[in-house]
């Protein structure tokens, strides 16, 4: 793409806006430079949506564009809803590697804490669409919140509020390489567990539809235990974990008493294991940690106990492997609904170097 087109585009937008501007009020613009990397964690928690522009100083796009992005963050922001970031991809290398930026400018959208899109190059008309539609999105769901403080916006569910600083960094899972042993197959698939959906249990009662596919949770199968293999996408620092699990009673369900699933008590972490523990090897192995959960642990709301971890332990994990040792009774059933990785993303598996866009000769 030349300049002289570039520049072109860029205008027509910007008279495209310039109405609209008139009548905007420009005292929610908020525009951040020269953030640091936990600046960007306690912004990405404090702001339903986020709009990072990375650029560089010697990046001619970066600067082309610039006004249409200024432009759009005066007409479009509002506090604590949608925020716009500017960010020096030379000066803050880690959070460029962190979120893949492979090119200048490259912009990326965060739901709730959550990469969900990304404009790469100096294309005036895409990111406009994409941070109007956000802006229109955001406005439908105003106020239409789960009543839980604990429930994300965009469709993102949380069992509980995500520790300050850090991030939802469930979507880094490689779905494709979870393993559960003693699951009952009755029950839902491992990725049911990292669905962003609200679990069924919260609707119309306990249970969904008939059948295996409509059970949005797991269950053990031959005793309480359960061993769940997670790998991840990106190398991770984890702080905590949420565990979401809706026990069953004897009158909700014709189940014997040792059949009625219970809620998981004592659970066991293993950190980068190429692959899925045995329960025996589980066994043998000393684990990074255990923890127990206690009944005052559980939010009678949503379900869900928050695990902390100890951050030390958890700064460069690539798969983790939760060990379900028993639950809370005496029953042979285990049943967990979700589980959530909070923590920081950091620099995916296997990664590109980064490319100036618009640096060719003659442009």
């Amino acid at each position: 793409m030349s300049k002289r087109f570039l520049n072109l585009q860029i205008n027509i937008l910007q008279l495209q806006l310039k109405p609209r501007l008139l009548t905007t009020s420009t005292h929610h613009h908020v525009c951040r430079h020269h953030i640091l990397p936990e600046q960007f964690g306690s912004l990405l928690n404090s702001s339903r949506i986020v709009i990072a522009d990375f650029y560089a100083d010697w990046c001619g796009p970066c600067k082309a564009i610039a006004p249409v992005y200024d432009s759009l963050a005066r007409q479009l922001s509002r506090p604590n809803q949608i925020t716009f970031t500017k960010i020096n991809g030379d000066e803050q290398k880690e959070l460029a590697q962190t979120y893949s930026v492979r090119a200048y400018p490259t912009f990326i959208v965060f739901e709730n804490g959550r990469k969900t899109q990304t404009v790469a190059g100096a294309n005036p008309q895409k990111l406009n669409e994409v941070i109007q539609k956000l802006a229109t999105e955001a406005t439908k769901s105003d106020g239409a919140g789960e009543g839980s403080s604990g429930s994300g916006s965009g469709g993102i569910w949380l069992g509980a509020t995500v520790a300050r600083g850090y991030t939802d960094v469930t979507d880094q899972v490689d779905a494709k390489g979870l393993e559960l042993l003693n699951r009952d197959n009755q029950f839902g698939e491992p990725r049911v567990l990292f669905e962003s959906s609200k679990p069924s249990a919260l609707n119309n009662g306990k249970n969904a539809g008939a059948g295996a596919a409509g059970k949005d949770w797991v269950e053990s199968d031959t005793d309480e235990q359960l061993m769940l293999y997670i790998p991840f996408q990106s190398t991770l620092k984890v702080h905590s974990l949420q565990i979401t699990s809706f026990p069953s009673s004897t009158e909700e369900e014709d189940r014997d008493e040792d059949e009625v699933p219970m809620r998981p008590r004592s659970i066991s972490l293993y950190t980068n294991r190429s692959h899925v523990l045995g329960f025996d090897e589980a066994e043998d192995i000393p684990a990074v940690q255990k923890v127990e959960i206690k009944a005052e642990d559980w939010d009678e709301k949503t379900g869900t106990a928050n695990v902390a971890l100890r951050y030390v332990k958890f700064q460069s994990v690539t798969s983790l492997v939760i060990f379900f040792s028993d639950g809370d009774g005496d029953s042979e059933k285990l049943r967990v609904d979700r589980v959530r990785i909070i923590g920081d993303a950091g620099e995916k598996r296997a990664m590109g170097k980064l490319e100036k866009i618009g640096d060719e000769p003659g442009e």
